[in-house]
């Protein structure tokens, strides 16, 4: 998962704080040391790391910091202020035409990703925006681009204007823009040409499409596990293009961080999206304020939420709410359950999110195997109706047959229904306000401390506030039903 290794530098110098009873000028020149030391680890511009250091540095050196109350805390809040200026304070929108269609023009280099990020940025526009995207195949240099950018959109169902490769890039958009405008598509996605490095040729290439259609966006797409070169590379698209905006490939690798954290700096234009997947799903605003928690290990339950309720059926969640609650959730609501919150994404990323677990002991190098679900599955699908409604049946007798049925070691159905009745029980607390389920999970302790214990309350006053609204709905759902 990205910036593992920085944040594991940064919670260890934060922790040598939180130790201390009294913070010194020494001891915070030790700190500055050492997040200097893990920011340049992590491939971020010296330039760049020199001045945070010393902001960070000049703010947290005043004496209302080190001789205030918790200056630790003090500490680690400047150092998050600042990652998140660093990286432009807050999310940045795509920028929209008065008129249709929006003309967004996908630039970068080979095998950043331009072609699969501009299918899951098709994707994205048609699910939020129900959008009428249209893509225009202007790469004709590199083998089977256009076949390509096809299979993408046969996926998301997304039409391609193309034109063969013999036909000069330009004149392919041209035609691709009146196909658009006699079509009344709402967005036009370009596909433009990449190289291995950047050169005289693709840059007026370039510019000259830039000069045809003015586009609204101009998206470079950098890989971000190319640390400081994505910056030099940013750079050199900027200076012959004027970027609008920076996409963000691969965050989810063995990436350090040092492009998301150096582009916004160095070249003053925000990055927009991110991708952390393979799934055409995959992509997402960039939150510069989320991010900086991240890397500092408080987690990212904004994000987490979010996903929640994007892949979560609103009145089927309020329905195993209400069973929860009730206690009367069953096999078969947890089955569906299960099918939802495999929809986020890896578990392990999900996990993380949440504040503290990011470097958790407990946690490191979790790798869950998406088989283990499919195992879980064929536990609960070898149950009887009964069964699966009623899940004080499970007898040894029952365990048994069930795991012959699946296929499975007795001591694996064993484990999965003490699981489920841990989390039944889990659940039930927090669906009734009460977080000391989620403390019971983590051994009496909030993850993340304070942090943590705030994250998780907020998560708990979101969930309330939220009930009301839900309830609504679901009650006109049902009036409409009749």
């Amino acid at each position: 998962m990205a910036f593992e290794g920085l944040t594991e530098r940064l919670q260890k110098a934060m922790e040598k704080l939180r130790r201390k009873p009294k913070v010194t000028e020494a001891d915070l020149r030790e700190t500055m040391r050492e997040i200097r030391l893990a920011l340049l680890e992590a491939d971020v511009n010296f330039k760049v790391v020199k001045d945070f250091v010393k902001t960070v540095r000049e703010k947290a050196a005043g004496a209302e910091v080190l001789k205030g109350l918790n200056p630790a805390q003090q500490i680690v809040k400047i150092v998050n202020e600042e990652l998140t200026k660093l990286m432009g304070e807050e999310a940045v929108p795509l920028n929209k035409a008065k008129h249709i269609p929006t003309v967004i023009m996908m630039v970068g280099l080979q095998g950043a990703g331009k072609t699969t990020t501009a299918g899951k940025l098709a994707l994205r526009l048609k699910n939020e925006d129900h959008a009428r995207p249209l893509f225009i195949a202007a790469d004709v240099y590199r083998p089977a681009a256009i076949t390509q950018l096809q299979q993408v959109a046969s996926k998301i169902d997304v039409p391609v204007f193309e034109k063969g490769t013999d036909v000069d890039p330009v004149e392919i958009v041209r035609e691709g823009m009146e196909v658009a405008k006699k079509n009344h598509n709402d967005y036009v996605i370009i596909d433009t040409a990449g190289r291995l490095q950047i050169d005289e040729q693709l840059m007026d290439e370039l510019a000259n499409i830039k000069k045809l259609v003015n586009p609204n966006e101009i998206l470079l797409v950098i890989d971000s596990m190319t640390g400081q070169n994505a910056v030099n590379t940013a750079e050199g698209f900027d200076d012959k293009l004027d970027i609008t905006g920076v996409v963000l490939t691969k965050l989810d690798g063995d990436t350090r961080g040092g492009a998301a954290m150096s582009i916004r700096a160095v070249t003053g234009k925000p990055i927009k999206f991110v991708g952390e997947g393979e799934k055409m799903e995959d992509l997402d605003v960039f939150h510069p304020d989320r991010m900086a928690s991240r890397i500092l290990g408080m987690g990212d339950m904004m994000t987490l939420i979010e996903k929640a309720q994007k892949n979560f059926d609103e009145e089927q969640a309020q329905e195993t709410m209400d069973k929860m609650r009730e206690n009367t959730f069953d096999y078969n609501d947890f089955l569906a359950q299960l099918d939802q919150v495999t929809k986020m994404g890896p578990i392990e990323n999900i996990i993380k999110m949440m504040p503290g677990m990011a470097n958790n002991p407990a946690l490191k190098n979790i790798n869950i195997d998406p088989k283990q679900f499919a195992h879980i599955k064929a536990i609960i699908l070898s149950m009887t109706p009964e069964e699966r409604e009623n899940p004080d049946l499970m007898n040894p007798s029952r365990r048994r047959r069930l795991a012959a049925g699946a296929g499975r070691p007795i001591v694996e159905v064993n484990r999965m229904i003490k699981q489920f009745n841990q989390m039944k029980k889990m659940m039930k607390q927090v669906t009734n306000g009460n977080m000391s389920g989620m403390q019971n999970m983590f051994g009496g302790q909030m993850p993340g401390g304070k942090m943590g214990q705030m994250a998780m309350n907020r998560m708990a006053r979101k969930m309330k506030k939220d009930k009301a609204k839900r309830i609504k709905k679901l009650r006109k759902l049902r009036k409409k039903r009749k």
